[in-house]
């Protein structure tokens, strides 16, 4: 900057601890306005202006702004003194907004305003096609994530990951910059492509470093740990963040996560390792790293997040010295209270079916901004099950694989016979308990499919006893003789042949709860074999490419009358047998077919023709099996 003759810097989001950058640029005669949110350290730099909210008494209006809203109050001042501004400064309150939600501050005082003000600007992205958007950039990811920009959640769920995704992918976020300010509809749908691809790498990312980050955790002694300090030579620096505070949450524990790299070297040659740190429970994470600061190489941050540097020598010292601090401040009765999950109000699923919800998500909307220090509502429904459970890889937009999961369902209990749908991110179906259970969810509205849907957040078996004892159950066996009669009132009737006892006992679960007998009226499983079930599904698939059309996850399983599991060693014939599968939110689309169908006889496609061969089986036995037996095992 010095050789092109720059005469001021202006930081935004950073500066506050950078005294020996800040030590150099001085030395070069350039002056240095500092705009940042981070804590202040107790020498302030040498600079022209410092604008920190944190020099501010904490309960100041302005005390919570983050990095963003400091740079829109620098220009507010600034339009002051211009003649005559081109724009309103109140257009750049879209931006001010997405910073706002995406950076974790407190949502209170100017911020709160800050943030509504921005919202009502972001939502008229959408009003019109992106090519007609002022900012076609926010418009197309709006688009791609499926989302209106009216609410926080279009923020936290869909633009904040995306941006941020760029730099933790790429390391480089400048064509981030000109998607958010560029008026070039064309490239910035490029751009916005670019960005929601680099946004599934990092959910496959993330997905795996969780996974080895959980296996660390398994090896630490949880009941003597109050801060997780972990480390490997292989962890990818650009999502240690969004990792340590999903296990921050997950673990009610300040969450410390570090990369050994070995392209980072201290001026003593010494090995560093580099990371980020997320606290939970209201536990102020810079005072910690900060009471730390002689075995660290470098920190900064807030309460709530912080980054720091080390040589990995220090490691172990760092993780002792921080732990017996902790405990010594809040001890472990302080520790135990920080991972109780509470619920706002208690609701049923006829409060969400039947219309309600709308009404209550209308009411609840009213709080949002939600965010940091004003979190989303929890709901507690208490005697709950789940049916029509099933999970979902999640594609890119390019087709490519993620191991990224979510589990669909319907929420149900004794007050309506309506169900609620849900999801459960990052949880198989396998994790969806059976029987009664207690959850804490949120009430969000899915702009995509245009209803409204529950969030599962938590869930632990009912504390409530049984309403009624399983070996006073009532079965109608309809089974072997079809009947036109109708089934009694106060019996649920079961329609569908069972494939496993989990599946029948949610059914005898529901009977239980609801005190009504259940009725078994399912037909005998029909008698296809194998081989005439997978070619039925090449079928489908050749039918799909033809037609261009797409078929939904239960169309498919009603057509080749199958479970979501042996549905997906079929899906993964296909793709052996050289199909091309296009999946999405949306359901299955076939892109390419080849040009013969060849090696039917691999491991994929027998572990498949394998997989419908047991499943009939156990559908021929539940047809068979008598009622006592069912009552004697049903739990």
């Amino acid at each position: 900057l010095a050789d092109w003759g720059a005469a001021l810097i202006v930081t935004c989001d950073t500066g506050s601890t950078n005294l020996q950058e800040i030590a150099d640029i001085n030395r070069l005669d350039i002056d240095i306005i500092v705009t940042d949110h981070h804590t202040l350290p107790e020498n302030r730099p040498p600079v022209a202006a410092i604008i920190n909210p944190r020099s501010l008494p904490s309960d100041h209006p302005l005390a919570t702004l983050s990095g963003v809203a400091v740079a829109y109050k620098l220009i507010e001042a600034l339009y002051q003194s211009l003649p005559q501004p081109q724009r309103p400064v109140e257009t750049l309150l879209d931006l001010v907004a997405i910073g706002l939600i995406a950076d974790l501050v407190e949502l209170k005082g100017d911020c709160r305003y800050l943030a509504q003000q921005g919202i009502e600007k972001l939502q008229t992205q959408t009003q019109a096609a992106p090519e007609q958007a002022t900012r076609p950039g926010i418009a197309y990811l709006l688009g791609f994530c499926k989302r209106s920009g009216d609410r926080p959640t279009d923020i936290s769920f869909g633009i904040g990951p995306r941006i941020n995704a760029v730099s933790r992918i790429h390391g480089d976020a400048s064509f981030c910059v000109e998607l958010l300010t560029s008026r070039d509809a064309a490239r910035c749908k490029t751009l916005a492509y670019e960005t929601e691809l680099a946004n599934a790498r990092r959910k496959a990312l993330q997905k795996d470093l969780l996974s080895q980050v959980e296996a660390q955790i398994e090896q630490v002694d949880l009941s003597t740990t109050q801060v997780l300090v972990l480390s490997d030579p292989q962890w990818p620096i650009g999502v240690l963040g969004l990792v340590a505070g999903q296990v921050a949450q997950r673990y009610g524990r300040p969450t410390i996560l570090l990369s050994e790299s070995l392209k980072s070297e201290s001026e003593d040659g010494d090995r560093l390792a580099r990371g980020s740190a997320r606290s939970v429970g209201g536990v102020d994470l810079y005072a910690l790293v900060k009471n730390q600061s002689h075995l660290l190489t470098s920190f900064g941050g807030h309460p709530f997040a912080a980054g720091l540097s080390l040589l990995i020598d220090h490691i172990p010292l760092f993780r002792d010295a921080i732990n017996r601090q902790l405990r010594e401040l809040q001890g472990a009765a302080a520790l135990a209270q920080r991972q109780v999950l509470t619920a706002d109000i208690t609701v049923t699923v006829a409060d969400l079916a039947e219309g309600q919800g709308k009404t209550l998500f209308r009411e609840l909307k009213f709080l949002e901004p939600c965010g940091m220090g004003n979190p989303v509502p929890r709901l507690l429904l208490q005697n709950v099950w789940f049916e029509n459970v099933w999970n979902k890889n999640i594609s890119d937009r390019s087709g490519g694989k993620l191991r990224y999961i979510k589990t669909e369902f319907n929420l149900c209990d004794a007050s309506t016979g309506e169900k609620f749908p849900g999801l459960w991110w990052e949880h198989y179906k396998e994790d969806v308990p059976d029987g009664r259970c207690d959850v804490i969810v949120e009430l969000d509205f899915n702009a995509y499919q245009k209803r409204y849907e529950v969030r599962l957040l938590a869930v632990r078996p009912s504390v409530h006893q049984p309403l009624m004892r399983t070996a006073q159950l009532g079965v109608i066996d309809r089974r072997q003789s079809q009947s036109d009669d109708p089934d009694p009132s106060d019996s649920l009737t079961l329609n569908h042949c069972p494939d496993s006892w989990q599946d029948l006992n949610r059914w005898i679960s529901r009977a239980n709860t609801e005190q009504r007998s259940l009725t078994l009226a399912f037909e005998p499983p029909p008698k296809r074999s194998p081989q005439d079930v997978f070619k039925t599904l090449i079928g489908l698939a050749k039918y799909l490419h033809r037609t261009g059309t797409i078929a939904t996850r239960p169309q498919l399983l009603e057509k080749l009358n199958l479970s979501d599991r042996t549905l997906e060693f079929g899906l993964q014939a296909l793709e052996e047998l050289n199909f091309t599968l296009d999946r999405s939110d949306e359901g299955l689309a076939i892109s390419e077919i080849p040009p013969a169908i060849a090696d039917v006889e691999s491991p994929v496609v027998q572990q498949f023709l394998g997989a419908i061969a047991e499943e009939q089986f156990r559908q021929r036995y539940f047809h068979q099996v008598p009622t006592h037996i069912l009552k004697a095992i049903a739990p």
